[in-house]
């Protein structure tokens, strides 16, 4: 059986990987770690995750909770690793970032349809990839600047990037107990949460030191552009003094137990890892410069003699245009040979860069088998996650999976059940999608 090249072992590589695999098709996936890191990678594991250790919400009322669903009714590696490493985060999906990668290295390497390379693939055109019936790029936002350039001049599209932000850690030993106080929103019983309290007095310093502290200033050549899912906290302080307040600060729920009563804002810290011996900062996103976040988030109640496990950082996230560029199967209009999976292609988040691997994956397996394999109906959160990369817009920007990206309902419903119903139907569908076509 012809052999296909993945390059890039993130979680949409390793997902793509893993279902070709499983369909018997050999694999060779590249990655250029240890040999070379991005400026946000530092483990030499495949499936890093860089940004927070959240996978987002598990409800069956979110689309994130049914795309969860949907990875799992498909037998997600990704999906089976993030439970297997699973840590206490509410109702959120969160992991060990170390025991995840380490899992999903494991399942990979040990596939014997899968050889891991440990090289950098800098262009379309290397001659290593000459004689793959299938190129799969799944380099992720941080791909590589030459790679970054082959696919441009494959695609004679301009760059497309935005900056993404990434939250700082600290050590639970360092944290006050004194100021903070366990619980989760509306849920004073639980522990998965460290929380910092703020009076008014407090916030409005706080707020006046993140507006004026020091930030990282992007190179003069690029254009500084945010994911609005993902803004660094002192762009949310930039927008309105109250904005953190109804934010990522918001105090609703949460209720001190030593007062009684609920804080003018609070900090909301969230564990990091299974032993709770890092939590990072929720919503905390940042491009303050290393000496200004310790300076800042010290004045956090709680926080005042904080250890800071890691830093937050600032970096490039690049992507296509893809309804321009990209064909109904995710490959390329100028080369039915090479196909882009995960964050590259402009969906936005963890689970949809799996998704999105998983769904390419599926799609080859079932094309060497002389199938086309439907795509999820729209009313689907993989169907309405595909869907937005084939709708051509004015100005199109990366997207999480959202129900706004799904068919309305096209019928009444009270505002509370709305999205009880967007996922009830989604789920329908996709039972239905999937009976159909496996």
């Amino acid at each position: 059986m012809d052999k296909i090249a993945v390059i890039g072992g993130g979680l949409a590589g390793c997902e793509c990987a893993m279902q070709l695999a499983k369909a018997g098709i050999p694999v060779d996936l590249y990655e250029m770690k240890p040999e070379k890191y991005s400026e946000a990678h530092t483990m030499p594991g495949l499936a890093e995750l860089v940004c927070s250790n959240s996978l987002r919400s598990g409800e069956l009322n979110t689309a994130i909770g049914i795309l969860k669903h949907e990875l799992v009714e498909l037998d997600s590696v990704i999906m089976k690793a993030a439970m297997e490493s699973r840590v206490p985060a509410g109702s959120a999906l969160a992991v060990d970032r170390e025991i995840f990668s380490n899992i999903v290295t494991g399942l990979i390497e040990s596939n014997e349809n899968i050889t891991v390379i440990r090289r950098e693939i800098t262009s379309i055109d290397d001659p290593e990839l000459a004689d793959y019936a299938k190129i799969v790029i799944a380099a992720g936002p941080l791909a590589s600047q030459p790679l970054t350039e082959s696919l441009i001049s494959r695609t004679g599209e301009k760059r497309l990037y935005f900056y993404d932000a990434i939250a700082p850690i600290v050590s639970r030993d360092s944290v006050n107990m004194d100021t903070a106080f366990y619980g989760s929103r509306y849920k004073p019983e639980d522990d998965d949460y460290l929380n910092c309290p703020m009076t008014e007095e407090q916030y409005y310093a706080f707020l006046k030191e993140l507006k004026t502290g020091e930030r990282v200033v992007p190179r003069e050549f690029e254009k500084e552009i945010h994911f609005e899912g993902c803004l660094p906290v002192e762009e949310m302080a930039d927008r309105g003094d109250m904005t953190l307040a109804f934010g990522p600060l918001k105090p609703v729920g949460l209720i001190d137990p030593r007062t009684g009563e609920q804080a003018f804002a609070v900090v909301q810290l969230r564990a990091e890892n299974k032993d709770r011996t890092a939590f990072n900062l929720v919503g905390f996103q940042t491009k303050l410069k290393y000496p200004e976040q310790k300076r800042i988030f010290r004045m956090i109640p709680g926080l005042e003699n904080a250890e800071f496990l890691r830093l937050g950082s600032i970096h490039r996230n690049t992507y296509v245009n893809a309804p321009e560029v990209l064909d109904e199967n995710l490959a390329l209009k100028t080369d039915s040979r090479i196909h882009l999976a995960g964050q590259i292609t402009g969906v936005e988040g963890y689970l949809e860069s799996a998704a999105c691997g998983l769904w390419v994956g599926l799609m080859l397996a079932e094309q060497s088998k002389g199938h086309n394999l439907p795509t999820p109906p729209a009313e689907t959160s993989l169907g309405a996650l595909l869907g937005h990369l084939r709708e051509k817009k004015k100005n199109f920007q990366p997207s999480n999976v959202q129900f706004g990206l799904m068919p309305d309902l096209k019928k009444r419903a009270p505002k509370r059940m709305r999205k009880e119903l967007y996922g009830k139907r989604a789920m329908e569908v996709f039972a239905e999608w999937k009976e159909k076509n496996f």
